[in-house]
């Protein structure tokens, strides 16, 4: 049986502090000679790789 000491923590504390475990970041597209904003395109979190996880 696992004492409390060596159980792994809670999911929220598991959790990607960058994408909140979702996998993924939305990102401005912008356009135009004077950059404007039209849009937020979806992508793959680098810092977790998209598993939702805490990589450290």
């Amino acid at each position: 049986m696992a004492t409390p000491d060596t159980a792994r923590p809670a999911a929220e504390d598991t959790q990607c502090p960058v994408c909140k475990g979702t996998g993924e970041v939305s990102r401005t597209v912008r356009v135009g000679r004077k950059r404007r904003a039209v849009g937020e395109q979806a992508g793959l979190c680098l810092n977790c790789l998209g598993t939702g996880q805490n990589p450290d």
